[in-house]
């Protein structure tokens, strides 16, 4: 079986990673040949490339193939698609993210692949953009539908939105999780070393948040509300894990506050080091207004450390509120949750506790990994059928 999955970038993001962990899954199967294609990386965000490089011929680039909207480049990167695909003639072409998912469906189409698979990474269009930008990205998605075997959805939620959008059809998509090395996770610890090198006590409560320091990651909110939260219990560290274009915005404002003390700018981290953060975390807090199902929720979770998240996308189907944390309406004031958890070392451990068996099952990396590979047989053979 000959698989090419496609994304648009190997930035440091849950996508990408999840893409790695399938390809390298992948061949660990007998009888599997993988290609992985990815337009260039680069920016703030960090980058994945060394990581598929690791594989000597596994990663081809297309320089095309870039994020924006490029009536040029974006037909370039069709046509070299359309090439590679009729070079490489896989059995099946798996796309990933938007601009890739689209280009790369319609491209695997016109090569007449027999199987095309999408996974759902999160929502394309939907209430955090534009109307025009909404509606074209709705039609992007509609036409490459049309040339879709199966979609693969990370989260129930995604399901329901590109149904509603009339985007397939309910047998043609299949929930499965963003699988992850959980053990790492669940071997996480309160290193005091590791807490003593950033300038985090012993006694400080420290709140976690893994993301981009980017546009609709909520950070906004985390600064609306930290000087509320540090009246109440003066101990608070809150500890930023990731990097981006809004870095300098971010690290100015927490000055602005007069709280600079109480934030730590962790930068950009490599994944094989979330989970030494994730330990030393007391809690995390998720407050994207866009995401299919945030790996960083899991990730606490499999550490046994509560979330605080607003209830947006898939969220809530690993964020149960008031059982593995508090779930909150987008935009809503995170003091409360946040304060009652830093008081009280108990509900942590309780609602940390909660989740930790469920994740550790569900989001297994191998799990994953098989649940995938079963939906190419099963669509391999009925494309053999047919």
């Amino acid at each position: 079986m000959r698989v090419v999955h496609v994304i648009t970038r190997l930035i440091v993001g849950g996508a990408q990673e999840n893409t790695l962990a399938t390809v390298f899954g992948l061949r660990s199967r007998a009888g599997v040949e993988v290609k992985l294609i990815s337009g260039p990386t680069y920016g703030s965000e960090g980058s994945l490339e060394g990581e598929a490089r690791r594989v000597p011929g596994l990663l081809e680039i297309v320089p095309s193939l870039v994020r924006p909207v490029h009536p040029l480049k974006d037909v370039l990167a069709y046509r070299a698609l359309v090439k590679r695909f009729k070079v490489l003639k896989p059995d099946i072409v798996h796309t990933h993210s938007g601009k890739a998912g689209v280009l790369g469906r319609l491209a695997a189409h016109r090569a007449r692949v027999p199987v095309i698979v999408h996974t759902l990474h999160g929502p394309s269009f939907g209430p955090f953009q534009s109307a025009p930008a909404n509606a074209l990205f709705c039609a992007a998605e509609r036409l490459a539908g049309r040339h879709t075997t199966q979609f693969i959805a990370v989260a129930d939620c995604l399901i329901r939105q590109y149904l509603a959008a009339g985007i397939g059809q309910p047998q043609q998509y299949t929930r499965i999780y963003s699988g992850f090395d959980v053990r790492s996770f669940a071997d996480a610890h309160n290193d005091p070393a590791w807490r003593s090198r950033w300038g985090i006590q012993a006694d400080d409560i420290v709140v976690g948040k893994i993301a981009r320091l980017f546009k609709l990651k909520g950070h906004e909110d985390l600064f609306r509300d930290a000087p509320a939260i540090v009246r109440d219990q003066p101990n608070i560290k809150f500890v930023l894990v990731g990097d981006g274009p809004w870095r300098a915005r971010w690290e100015a404002e927490a000055r602005r506050l007069g709280l600079a003390q109480h934030f730590v700018f962790a930068g950009l981290v490599p994944p094989a080091e979330v989970p030494r953060w994730v330990g030393i975390m007391d809690m995390l807090v998720h407050l994207s207004r866009r995401e299919g199902l945030p790996r960083a929720l899991p990730q606490a979770l499999a550490a046994g450390r509560p979330v605080v998240a607003y209830d947006c996308d898939g969220a809530g189907e690993v964020c149960r509120d008031r059982e593995t944390g508090f779930l909150l309406p987008p935009g809503s004031n995170i003091a409360p949750a946040v304060s009652s958890l830093a008081r009280d070392a108990e509900l942590r451990r309780r609602m940390g506790e909660t989740g930790r068996e469920w994740v550790l099952r569900e989001f297994d990396v191998e799990v994953m990994v098989h649940r995938i590979w079963e939906t190419y047989q099963k669509l391999k053979s009925a494309a053999g059928n047919a």
